[in-house]
């Protein structure tokens, strides 16, 4: 399990972790270094941003050490299970496509359809440009299946939540959230003014402590949680948040980007996966990215919300409608996905293979349920990184998690496990990861290694 960071969390970032060890720079964060006064000359180049100078030093620290940028690679091909970088190809564990519906024909039919009748584009936000059917028609399902009056559908899932949370909240209320939180649920505290206050991942006594000392002064009440934690992989107990949120008269609210799909016996989401009727949560939110193949996100709720929403929320009153292609894409990914559970039977056999594997190999798993998300914890930024570009070179595309996204001591490989994974794939991928950590440690310390390269 991750843990809020501290300051003293170890290196401030990969690059402090190289260069502080070789005496080629400070990294000492941006914020405890002199600023310049406003006009000063430079002020007003990029180059001056907070962190910009970190970033720099990271890159020419893998650089020194010959490790491939992980991030932005170019794929030649559909991302699923597999992949296409460079022409190569690769067992792939960094895309979000749980159910494998990315590229299903009747839902790449639904799309072309759409763009035939509708065109790509919404044209403007839907309060201005109208409506069009395939916005109704995803809203209606999606309120069917959270079993809600009614849902709206945003064209960002991380705006979803900025402006969702900003549109309810002001200055005399407070947001109660999970430490481990997505970052658009702390940004749309931010931009409401309410008070925020974080309790320890998953702990129900820490949030009632909480609620019990600091309810009483504020006017409303959000308590936001998700469904399946997209860096462990682990999920809350949503009766007892339920409970606490009877108790002390507060709104409820759950991120359930990754949990549909993924959570329950059908893939229902959080909802089913903890044996809850969704009517006790008061907000369900979700986005479109990671089962239903398209982009975006939606808020299912009581109908005053949605419309309440519908007429004030910024990121949907002054956004774009989404694009109609996509809708109708996502409303057919949701069918599918409704009318082949043995989708959700397959991811839940591959994530328990995975998970089981990589203990029987000794690899430090956290919290994992073993379903779509599983980290392997390497509590080390550069051997992290070092060990994804190991893993590249093998035909195996991981994406490493380190500092400051998570603690230092926290670093790791986050693997995204599909329904379209095989057998074979995730046991050689599993044997391949403890065999180079293995060589790894044969090897000495990185840094030790990074200052003999530097003679």
């Amino acid at each position: 399990m991750t843990e809020p960071v501290r300051p003293d969390d170890g290196r401030a970032a990969l690059a402090g972790f190289v260069t502080n060890r070789m005496g080629r720079a400070s990294a000492r964060p941006a914020q405890n270094r002199p600023q310049p006064k406003s006009g000063d000359a430079g002020v007003q180049d990029f180059e001056t941003l907070p962190g910009y100078r970190e970033l720099r030093l990271q890159r020419s620290a893998a650089d020194l050490i010959g490790l491939g940028n992980p991030f932005f690679r170019v794929h030649d091909a559909k991302a699923g299970a597999t992949t296409r970088i460079d022409g190569r190809d690769f067992v792939n564990f960094s895309s979000y496509d749980y159910l494998g519906l990315n590229g299903h024909p009747a839902i790449n039919a639904a799309a072309r359809d759409a763009i035939d009748a509708y065109g790509t584009s919404a044209s403007a936000s839907r309060v201005v440009a109208g409506e069009r059917p395939g916005h109704i028609a995803l809203e209606k399902a999606l309120a069917q299946h959270y079993r809600t009056d009614a849902c709206v559908v945003m064209v960002s899932g991380h705006a979803t939540n900025v402006t969702t949370i900003g549109a309810l909240l002001e200055p005399a209320d407070v947001i109660f959230h999970d430490a481990l939180i997505h970052n658009s649920i702390v940004t749309g505290a931010q931009l409401s003014g309410a008070q925020r206050r974080s309790f320890a991942h998953n702990d129900l006594d820490a949030l009632e402590s909480l609620l019990a000392a600091t309810r009483h002064e504020h006017r409303r009440a959000l308590i936001v949680i998700e469904g399946l934690y997209s860096m462990d992989g682990d999920a809350p107990d949503l009766a007892g948040f339920v409970a606490l949120k009877e108790r002390y008269n507060a709104w409820l609210m759950v991120d359930d980007a990754h949990g549909l799909g993924v959570l329950g016996a059908t893939g229902a989401g959080l909802f089913e996966h903890c044996g809850v009727d969704p009517s006790a949560v008061d907000i369900w939110m979700g986005t479109f990215s990671k089962t239903l193949s398209t982009c975006g996100g939606y808020i299912c709720g009581p109908g005053p919300l949605i419309e309440y929403l519908k007429c004030t929320a910024g990121g949907f009153v002054y956004s774009v409608g989404m694009s109609p292609p996509l809708a109708a894409a996502a409303e057919v990914a949701l069918g599918v996905m409704h009318a082949e559970p043995e989708r959700v039977e397959r991811l839940r056999r591959n994530g328990n293979l995975f998970l089981s594997c990589a203990k029987a190999r000794g690899l430090d798993v956290g919290t994992s349920l073993g379903l779509a998300v599983i980290p392997v914890i390497i509590g080390d930024s550069l051997k992290s990184v070092t060990l994804s570009d190991r893993l590249f070179k093998r035909g195996i595309n991981v994406q490493p998690i380190i500092h400051p996204a998570v603690p230092e001591r926290a670093s790791r490989l986050r693997f995204f496990l599909t329904s379209e994974h095989t057998e074979e794939q995730i046991r050689s991928t599993v044997d391949a990861i403890a065999e180079e950590l293995a060589e790894m440690e044969k090897g000495g310390s990185l840094i030790e290694q990074l200052l003999a390269k530097r003679g």
